[in-house]
């Protein structure tokens, strides 16, 4: 029966999310359980074309790629594939009628990765946030407000907002990797050589002008996913707050990140504010 298959599926998914991200795992465990799969099963499809041009540096990433983009591209035609993470992302695909075109623009970014090592305009950058983290806000959202179509143009630009949020301070913690390990500077007209403490504190005003918007939308979110997603805020929040404190060098020359316990933390005064209504 195909029903064990895809239990089999959705729990590859659910173990993706918990072995790559603890802070995004966490999160997603907050949402209510009629949703909380669906989140699994789109983490798990796009952690999977991120790892292919993030890591595998020992094989030939683009035909990988490839291969994987024509496995989707099957999974999401024939509605079942062999791949257990394609099968559970077809899955919740269906489900929520996901616009196909947020598909092809992430995975349009994923392979920018493969050779596009520098943004030189607010442009090119714009459009790489879009398809690398705006799109995955826009897949989730429909999701939180369960294929209502009304409900999601009202919050759209507000998730993207935060999609883009989320992926700059990834950016702004992975300096170092990113810089040192795959050759890519993502922040336009910044020298990451010589980072210094006005270019840091521009990218930081930009990410806390999103974080403002995105946490607008947050509020209006269905309660089955509210909570979740400002536990997801908060955490990301923090991390800002972090490397706002932290010298410009010290940025470009380690990875800065939220200890276990403060993540637990983070969740039980996410806990109280959201239970006060004071988000």
């Amino acid at each position: 029966m195909k029903l064990l298959f895809d239990t089999v599926s959705y729990n590859c998914s659910k173990l993706v999310t918990k072995t790559y991200s603890t802070s995004f795992s966490l999160a997603t465990k907050m949402l209510s359980k009629s949703i909380r799969m669906d989140i699994y099963n789109i983490y798990g499809f796009v952690r999977f074309a991120d790892e292919i041009v993030d890591s595998f540096h020992d094989y030939n990433k683009e035909h990988l790629f490839n291969k994987f983009s024509e496995d989707l591209e099957l999974a999401l035609k024939d509605k079942i594939s062999l791949n257990p993470i394609l099968n559970s992302f077809q899955h919740t695909f269906h489900k929520y009628s996901l616009d196909k075109n947020l598909v092809d623009a992430f995975m349009k970014s994923m392979r920018m990765d493969l050779h596009k090592t520098k943004y030189l305009t607010e442009e090119e950058f714009k459009a790489y946030i879009y398809g690398s983290a705006d799109v995955v806000g826009l897949m989730c959202l429909k999701v939180f407000v369960k294929g209502d179509h009304v409900k999601y143009e009202t919050l759209k630009d507000t998730a993207m907002s935060l999609g883009s949020a989320f992926q700059k301070v990834n950016f702004l913690r992975d300096l170092k990797t990113d810089h040192d390990d795959l050759n890519r500077t993502y922040f336009p007209k910044t020298d990451l050589n010589n980072l210094d403490e006005a270019s840091k504190q521009s990218i930081i005003d930009d990410i806390e002008a999103d974080f403002a918007k995105g946490l607008s939308g947050i509020k209006k979110l269905p309660i089955e996913a509210k909570f979740g997603v400002f536990m997801a805020y908060r955490y990301y929040h923090q991390l800002l707050k972090k490397l706002k404190k932290t010298p410009a060098l010290q940025i470009k020359n380690t990875r800065i990140r939220v200890s276990n316990p403060k993540k637990i933390e983070i969740l039980m005064r996410s806990y109280v504010k959201y239970q006060l209504n004071l988000m």
